[in-house]
Formats: C-alpha cells, structure tokens, sequence
C-alpha cells in the first residue's frame, strides 16, 4: 500500500522521528528526512530506501517552503506529513526563572513549525491528483498530565491539540485527514535525561504505531492514539 507514497518527517534524525523514518522507508514510503543536523539525517538515509535529506529549521517560514519545493520537484506528491519536530526547556528551571527565548523557542518550534508545515501540506495534497493525504501530529502525554517545569512544552502540547481539531476540520473539504499521537516515555535519548526513573517501551512500538496511522485509507482515520508503556504513572496511582 505504501509503494510510491511519499511522506515528510520532521525532526527525522533522532529519537521517535529515526525510528519513525526508519519505519518509513522500510515499508516502502519515499521519504522526506527534515531536520537541522544533516550528519544525522544522512546516517537515516543511509540505511537504505527512496529519501531526500532536506536541512530545514521549522521555525523559520522560508526554509519550511523551500522544503515542501524541493519535497514536491522530488516526489510529485505528499501523502503524508509527520510534524514530530520538538524541543523541550531544562527540567530544572523553575517556571518563574524561565526566560522568555527559551518559552519562544518551544513554542515556535513545536507548535509554529508544526503549523507551517500544515499550511504548505494542505496546498499540495489539495492540488494532487489524486486528491488529499495525511497529517499526523505529535502531541504528549504531557498535555493531560505534565511533568514539573515542563510549562512550555505543555502548552505547546495543549496547542498541538488544538491544531490537530482545526486540521481535520479543514482539511474535510480536500480529503485530508488529520490524526494525533500521543506518546508516553518511549526510550529516546531525551527519555533517558529524565529526573525520575519510570517504565520504559522501546521506540520501535511508536514508529510502527505511526506506519499504522498512515497506511489506513483516507476513508478511515485514527483521530488521537496513546501510546505508553502499561505500568508508566499516567492514569493513576497504585
């Protein structure tokens, strides 16, 4: 089903967006590897598949549309689109003693970019023939239940949501579906920076969760998945 489907990664050169890649090309997606250390990205498409490395900071409009140019002179097309890039704030800063470029940089950076790479991924899945494709967004656990000092990145989570609904509200008209994974302490080289010891699931079961929600026809769409290991502290003590 994915043969010839292209799809744009985000933040593809490390954690849950490697694994995704990964994921990605090994099903057959071409694939868009975007993100902001080429060596990284170029290590992912080494591994083997139809990819296109495309250096691109998604907090800055120009180099996001000259990233979906170059995403559709490669492909033609843009089946699916992961917004995954994300950056968080130090756990050990105190809310009160946060200062204001590092709130920027977290919301502009997972919440703007993402919306940037859904304006330029609604003008050329609307124009494709055939029509339509996919979004899938990258929210966290951290939106329901967050973590302490984690005010930035909470809120840019809060907005992802959001932006998930109006996405797959205005995307109905051009056959574009909009779907939202919510994940909880996949072992990444940001998990492990944790403060606190907690379960654990390996990064794979997301990537594949992820191909999951992209292969589904555009008929039939998986509006918000969680993802956690079972014995994480989310729903509940004891």
């Amino acid at each position: 089903m994915a043969a010839g489907q292209a799809a744009l990664i985000t933040g593809a050169g490390s954690g849950i967006g490697k694994a995704t890649a990964q994921a990605f090309l090994a099903d057959g997606f071409r694939v868009v590897l975007a993100g902001r250390e080429r060596d990284k990205l170029e290590a992912v498409a080494a591994a083997g598949g139809e990819s296109l490395v495309v250096e691109c900071d998604v907090t800055k409009p120009d180099e996001v549309a000259a990233m979906f140019d170059r995403a559709k002179v490669r492909f033609g097309r843009l089946d699916v689109l992961f917004n995954n890039a994300g950056v968080g704030t130090p756990f050990g800063v105190n809310l009160e003693d946060l200062g204001f470029e590092q709130w920027r940089r977290v919301i502009d950076t997972n919440l703007t970019g993402a919306f940037l790479c859904t304006q330029h991924a609604f003008r050329i899945m609307k124009a494709q023939e055939p029509r339509g494709g996919r979004i899938i967004n990258n929210g966290s656990i951290s939106a329901h239940v967050p973590r302490a000092n984690s005010a930035p990145y909470t809120a840019s989570k809060h907005g992802i949501t959001g932006l998930t609904k109006s996405t797959s509200l205005d995307g109905r008209k051009y056959d574009i579906a909009c779907g939202q994974i919510d994940i909880g302490n996949a072992l990444t080289e940001l998990a492990a920076a944790l403060p606190q010891a907690e379960p654990m699931m390996d990064v794979r079961h997301v990537a594949e969760a992820v191909l999951h929600m992209a292969k589904l026809p555009l008929n039939a769409n998986i509006q918000f998945m969680t993802i956690l290991p079972p014995k994480m502290p989310y729903i509940g003590r004891g």
